[in-house]
């Protein structure tokens, strides 16, 4: 499963749609502005809200959290410092944990379980300007938390880069 993303629109505060390979919309991020704390929701084209995504307040370094009807799904924060990749930790509720690591602000990385390749996020293989792509490649893989996982470590990201 590959989905689009315009990255030029990717912004806290802003709404985008992401599009399967064949232009059609599949979930909405709504980025959600004037709040505490910075706030996402993952929508289907339906409207229906399937991931909230936020900010957790009181952490000792940024931490997005990931919520689906209510219930925590998983925590997301940086994981290990490097000067030429991002590595970001997801711990998910049931005790296993992803690992995210790459180039996250030029959207060149990879989401791993347990060295196992779940889905890739890159530039590379498109041609549309300010687009980038994710490629799910398992097919038991959740994508909607996978949409989410990239939005959330790339905000991360985008913030440590910005100093805020």
């Amino acid at each position: 499963m590959r989905f689009l993303v315009r990255d030029r629109l990717l912004g806290f505060g802003d709404d985008y749609w992401i599009e399967d390979d064949s232009g059609n919309k599949v979930y909405l991020v709504d980025g959600k502005a004037m709040r505490l704390r910075d706030t996402f929701e993952l929508k289907d084209t339906q409207g229906r809200v399937l991931i909230d995504i936020h900010q957790k307040m009181l952490a000792l370094r940024d931490t997005m959290v990931i919520e689906r009807n209510g219930d925590p799904l998983a925590r997301i924060k940086r994981k290990r410092m490097s000067l030429l990749r991002n590595h970001y930790r997801v711990s998910l509720v049931d005790g296993t944990a992803l690992d995210v690591s790459g180039k996250i602000l030029d959207r060149e990385f990879a989401v791993e379980y347990a060295g196992e390749l779940l889905a890739v996020i890159s530039r590379r293989w498109l041609h549309i300007r300010d687009t980038y792509g994710v490629d799910v490649v398992r097919g038991d893989a959740d994508p909607a938390l996978l949409i989410a996982v990239t939005v959330c470590v790339i905000h991360l990201a985008e913030k440590e880069r910005d100093g805020d």
